[in-house]
């Protein structure tokens, strides 16, 4: 249908997003800016005010464009979006995208389209929220961009600073293995991601290992190294155990694996309800040492109601694991729209804790932002 042009803002921090929905949008274009027609985004919140400040700039100048704005940030702060932009996609795109943009082009009411949200009159309308997608009927990604293979989507677990459950819910769904090969043999390494990669197959609270095993196995035999549990995904470490970690021997490439640590205090995991321990971290970290793969664990500091005590014992964790021979990729807490901790603002970070991680990272054993 010919109509605006399409255009997908592209940057290298949406690039997987825009990589799966760009076959989706006939005629859609790559753009390094704004550009006369529809203009697509997709916005973490991060990137949030540098978007607005553009696409303000953009308006000012008088282009002529309808900007429509997906992702996690917009999803949970639609209004605070629409002061910016003209639409915005609540949750996955897949298929609210193209009939969005199908209503704009034919000039049917927008307000058909389930999943959006945009101003009328003053006031702010919000559709019928849209089921979620079944992921083998769309693409991970399509020529020209090419991106890891997204496996499984949403996640169980409603950890509380975490977007994942609230834009994709809380039950995992899974790309079946011959869509998985499909987008497997355009490339040369196969990369994955999964908010837990261990999980595949599963209903993502216990692993199915006979499920992982059929998928690394299948995916063995194309003859391309084959990198799992390794960023962009992560796996929780009570998914870790020997049966798993013989897997990734026999069928994987990656000598790392990358776990979700995030504290170390278990006050503070049952209060973000992480659903494992400390102790669940350290077996993880053990096993890997055991198996020959080295262990790289993300850790949270400065969550709200973050003790004194509790940071440091975070900060004695990561000292443990490097003195294992693990990695840590430590962060500063940031409040995300749409969790149970957006409202909440982090703690301190301590002195000491500072000074003990920079000590860790000077030796080539840490990495991560703490400002």
């Amino acid at each position: 249908m010919s109509g605006p042009d399409v255009w997908f803002r592209w940057s290298r921090k949406n690039r997987y997003t825009i990589a799966a929905l760009l076959p989706l949008v006939s005629g859609a274009r790559l753009a390094d800016g704004p550009r006369p027609g529809i203009m697509l985004y997709s916005i973490a919140t991060p990137q949030a005010e540098e978007v607005y400040r553009e696409v303000d700039a953009a308006r000012s100048s008088g282009m002529r464009s309808l900007f429509i704005a997906g992702g996690p940030h917009p999803s949970a702060r639609p209004a605070e979006v629409l002061r910016h932009f003209d639409y915005v996609v609540i949750g996955e795109g897949e298929e609210t995208l193209p009939e969005l943009i199908d209503a704009l082009r034919s000039g049917r009411d927008p307000g058909s389209v389930k999943g959006i949200a945009y101003m009328k009159d003053g006031e702010l309308v919000v559709t019928e929220r849209r089921d979620f997608v079944d992921l083998d009927l769309y693409p991970s990604f399509s020529r020209p961009l090419l991106a890891p293979i997204e496996i499984s989507r949403g996640c169980p677990w409603g950890c509380a600073y975490c977007q994942t459950p609230r834009l994709c819910g809380n039950v995992m769904r899974h790309r079946s293995i011959p869509s998985i090969l499909s987008h497997a043999r355009m490339h040369m390494d196969l990369r994955f991601t999964s908010p837990n990669a261990l999980a595949y197959g599963s209903d993502g609270l216990r692993p199915r290992l006979e499920r992982v095993e059929m998928l690394l196995r299948t995916l063995s035999e194309l003859g391309r190294p084959v990198y799992f549990g390794t960023f962009p995904s992560e796996v929780r470490p009570d998914f870790v155990s020997e049966r798993a970690l013989e897997l990734i021997n026999t069928y994987c490439t990656n000598r790392k694996l990358s776990i979700g640590g995030q504290s170390g205090s278990d006050r503070i995991l049952r209060s973000i309800n992480r659903g494992h321990s400390v102790h669940d971290i350290e077996m993880a970290c053990e096993l890997c040492i055991d198996h020959g793969i080295i262990p790289n664990v993300d850790l949270i500091l400065c969550l709200p109601g973050e003790s004194e005590e509790d940071q440091m014992l975070t900060v004695e964790l990561a000292e443990r694991i490097v003195g294992m021979g693990g990695r840590v990729r430590a962060h500063r807490f940031m409040p995300l729209p749409g969790t149970p901790l957006e409202s909440r603002e982090p703690s301190p970070l301590l002195r000491e804790a500072k000074l003990r991680l920079g000590r860790l990272a000077l030796a080539g054993k840490l990495k991560g932002r703490l400002h």
